[in-house]
């Protein structure tokens, strides 16, 4: 029988709590939300407020109005509660107070880590239910979907699994999946955004178990009526990853991918985003090596057997430049144009390289023709 404590709501606290102390607003909306005191209140209240309803109505809004979107996207609040994982469930380390502390220590040593026998061996279990995770989400993508209901199910199947959602209070992220939707690059936040025909939706899917991480993404079709700029943006991207990866196996840099990526996708006119890059991933959630995907980039790093790493190259339609919406999450680019991106969790082997994320014949989604 799983059992969930009574926690403070402050994403910066999260410590068990019985004062009974709740907003008054979540008190007339009947969100269930308390603190252990004003302190933690008053700290909160910027992210806590994002789950009221705006003048006691149903109906979403925009709570930056007065923020200059690139595209047509708009946040579209209130977000739900935060959701529970029960006690029993191996938690990392921000799952109470969002902070990663051990891995910002480990940042500092910049080593690589070369992974045991032992240690590959759940570090691929929790890639395999990773990639569970996503392809029952992935099913779940069509138009009329939003996307605080596909991180419904990616929280709960995730939950399933005896598994946590990696993003979850990472940093104090509110939700347990990145949804990003059209010109949004990465760290889209789940919330009452309907999907329509012609929307592309990246699903980033991390899970936390027996101490390790799995990252992967992809990409997916909203419908069937695709713009010839997304077919062209989300074939490019996955081709992308595809290049990089035939390249990787031991003696090979990782400042190399970078130049394979960004060949394909100035061949395909589009352009690689530079503010962010694959990385280490295992027993920490991100870590060494720093994997940019454009040319010329001076990362430090060769492949080594027990390596385990991401490639995740994120493809725009047009300029490579990105903005960061108010809600210190969600990048988006910079002229309001399309954004694909794909990643896979990979492990150096003695002769190439394995992909502990793969697709598999059920997986739903997959290349489409390019139209001319």
């Amino acid at each position: 029988m799983t059992s969930v404590a009574v926690r403070c709501s402050d994403a910066q606290c999260g410590k068990p709590c019985n004062s009974g102390l709740k907003c008054p607003i979540c008190l007339k909306q009947g969100i269930d939300a308390q603190f252990c005191n004003e302190g933690c209140f008053k700290n909160s209240y910027k992210a806590h407020k994002a789950m009221h309803w705006k003048d006691d109505k149903p109906d979403s809004f925009d709570p930056f109005p007065k923020f200059k979107y690139t595209g047509k996207l708009r946040a579209a609040y209130p977000l739900t509660p935060r959701r529970a994982v029960p006690d029993e469930i191996e938690k990392p380390e921000w799952a109470y107070d969002g902070l990663p502390t051990q891995e910002q220590r480990n940042d500092t040593t910049n080593k690589i880590i070369i992974y045991s026998k032992d240690e590959i061996k759940k570090i691929r279990k929790v890639c395999m239910m990773g990639r569970e995770v996503l392809d029952i989400a992935a099913a779940a993508v069509r138009p009329g979907v939003t996307t605080d209901e596909i991180d419904r199910i990616v929280h709960e199947e995730t939950i399933k699994r005896g598994a946590y959602p990696s993003p979850l209070n990472y940093y104090n992220f509110p939700k347990s999946v990145c949804t990003s939707v059209n010109e949004t690059v990465c760290h889209g936040i789940p919330d009452q955004t309907v999907l329509k025909e012609g929307d592309i939706v990246n699903l980033d899917v991390s899970l936390f178990y027996q101490g390790f991480h799995a990252d992967l993404n992809e990409t997916y079709y909203v419908g069937d009526n695709i713009s010839k700029e997304a077919l062209n943006t989300v074939e490019t991207a996955r081709e992308c990853l595809k290049s990089a990866i035939k390249h990787c196996k031991p003696g090979s840099t990782f400042q190399e991918l970078g130049d394979i990526i960004e060949k394909h996708a100035k061949d395909n006119k589009c352009s690689v985003v530079r503010t962010y890059c694959g990385h280490g991933v295992g027993k920490f959630f991100h870590c060494a090596p720093s994997i940019p995907h454009y040319a010329g980039n001076r990362t430090s790093g060769v492949m080594k057997p027990g390596m385990v790493f991401t490639i995740e190259p994120m493809i725009n339609e047009g300029a490579w430049q990105d903005i960061s919406w108010p809600d210190d999450w969600t990048a988006a680019t910079k002229d309001g144009k399309l954004s694909a991106q794909f990643e896979h969790t990979l492990l150096v082997t003695e002769h190439g390289v394995e992909i502990l994320t793969a697709r598999n014949k059920k997986s739903p989604g997959g290349p489409r023709q390019r139209t001319k």
